[in-house]
C-alpha cells in the first residue's frame, strides 16, 4: 500500500532507504535494550497527515493503523526488515504494556523533575513533547489508578491539576521523531538499563507531580 503526503507518494516497499537508517538503530535500542515494543507511526507534511484520512484528527501523532508493532526483543535484522517497509515514519512506543506515563505541562514536569532527584527518589525516562508537555515513565496500571492514587493524596480533581495518565490505548512518541509536525520529542531523562525496563510505581512520584503542577497553576 502506498500513502500520500502534500500530493507526493511514498512507496512503502522501502525501494529508497534499503540500508539500516538511524531509525533502526533506535528501534533495535528500544526493543532490546529497553525491552519496549515499537510501532510505525504517521508523520506531516504541508499538515496533511500520512494516514491519508482528510478528516484524520491527529495528523502525524497517531500509530499507522496497517502497521505491525515490533515487539520487544527483536533484532536489529528484524527491526531493518519491517521499518523498511515503512521509512520515515514516527517512532511511537504503546504505553500499557511495559509503562504506563504520567503526563503534565513541561515547566512543571521540569521543576518537579529537580525535586524528584534531589530526594533521591526512583525515577524512569522522562520525555518532553514538542507541544510542551513532560511525561514520566511510570509501571503499568497507573493510568487506570490515577484517580484513586490522588485521592488517596488529597487531590480529587485530576483535570484541576492539569495531570493525566496515559495507559493501554495511549502512544508516546520517541525521540528524535517529529510529532505532529510541531518538532521532536526529547528526552529530559534519557532511558537507563536499571529504569527503563522497571519503571518506579506511580505512587513514588504523584505527590511531589501533583504539588508542582498545583502550584504551577495557581
Amino acid at each position: 500500500m502506498d500513502f500520500t503526503i502534500g500530493g507526493m507518494r511514498e512507496i512503502r516497499s522501502g525501494t529508497r532507504r534499503r540500508g539500516r537508517s538511524s531509525e533502526c538503530t533506535a528501534v533495535a535500542e528500544f526493543t532490546g535494550l529497553w525491552g519496549w515494543d515499537v510501532v510505525p507511526g504517521a508523520r506531516t507534511a504541508g499538515g496533511a497527515c500520512s494516514c491519508g484520512r482528510a478528516d484524520c484528527c491527529a495528523p502525524g501523532a497517531h500509530p499507522l493503523e496497517f502497521a505491525p508493532h515490533i515487539t520487544a526483543g527483536a533484532t536489529l535484522d528484524e527491526v531493518t526488515k519491517t521499518w523498511g517497509e515503512f521509512p520515515g515514519a514516527a517512532v511511537m512506543l504503546p504505553a500499557g504494556r511495559t509503562f504506563d506515563a504520567l503526563e503534565v505541562a513541561e515547566p512543571a514536569g521540569r521543576r518537579a523533575l529537580v525535586r524528584l532527584e534531589r530526594m533521591g527518589l526512583p525515577l524512569g525516562p522522562v520525555l518532553a513533547t514538542p507541544d510542551g508537555r513532560a511525561q514520566f515513565l511510570v509501571a503499568p496500571g497507573a493510568a487506570a489508578e490515577l484517580p484513586a492514587l490522588l485521592y488517596r493524596l488529597g487531590w480529587d480533581d485530576p483535570a484541576a491539576l492539569d495531570l493525566r495518565g496515559l495507559g493501554p490505548g495511549g502512544y508516546l512518541t520517541a525521540p528524535p521523531s517529529d510529532r505532529g509536525g510541531l518538532g521532536p520529542t526529547r528526552w529530559l531523562r534519557p532511558p537507563a538499563l536499571d529504569s527503563a525496563t522497571k519503571p518506579p510505581a506511580a505512587r513514588l512520584l504523584l505527590g511531589t507531580l501533583a504539588y508542582v503542577a498545583h502550584r504551577s497553576r495557581a
